[in-house]
């Protein structure tokens, strides 16, 4: 519990300073989470998320429940993928799927980030090339990793950002506050 300088008596009072007042913005990077290729006729706009798929979106939808990421608005893909990844994670969030963040680039994703996103936390589930990108220019300093690098999927970049507004995120600024992969979390068969 910390205290505020006329609460507390002289010898227990701390200073906070501006950051630790400051509301910030998170934002959570998701990848899609593993689709099936089983069909051949389907579009890959189409294609549906395959066992592994839907394991790793659950188990990264009960990590962010544990860690206490709760975003109040998802910006989504159309694709089926992507949407079955947000179904999975059985989160409580207002979604809202987008056609231009399928296959968007970095600079496309943060335009729709920019214009699209509301409250405190936001989650934008999409694919890559874009989302590793992304991921990668949106930080100030990017983890020297090579499953980062990578994105691989239903990977999860948590972002912040010392701003209370989304129009002015600009690549370079996020500070990183977790990542993690799926194998991470689940047994390895």
């Amino acid at each position: 519990m910390s205290c505020v300088s006329s609460l507390c008596p002289p010898s227990r009072t701390i200073s906070l300073s501006h950051e630790e007042f400051f509301v910030s913005l998170e934002l959570i990077v998701m990848r899609h989470a593993k689709s099936s290729w089983s069909d051949p006729c389907l579009s890959d706009h189409d294609r549906p998320l395959n066992g592994r798929g839907r394991a790793s979106a659950k188990a990264i939808g009960t990590w962010m429940k544990e860690e206490g990421y709760q975003p109040d608005q998802t910006l989504c893909s159309t694709s089926t993928r992507t949407r079955e990844t947000l179904d999975q994670l059985e989160l409580d969030t207002e979604p809202n799927y987008l056609e231009p963040l399928y296959h968007a680039s970095e600079d496309r994703m943060l335009q729709l980030l920019q214009n699209r996103a509301k409250g405190k936390s936001v989650l934008m589930l999409g694919h890559n090339p874009g989302a590793a990108f992304f991921a990668q220019a949106i930080l100030s300093k990017p983890p020297k990793s090579d499953a980062f690098s990578l994105f691989p999927t239903a990977a999860v970049l948590v972002v912040r950002f010392d701003t209370t507004n989304w129009r002015d995120l600009r690549f370079g600024q996020g500070t990183l506050s977790a990542f993690i992969v799926p194998r991470m979390l689940l047994p390895q068969t």
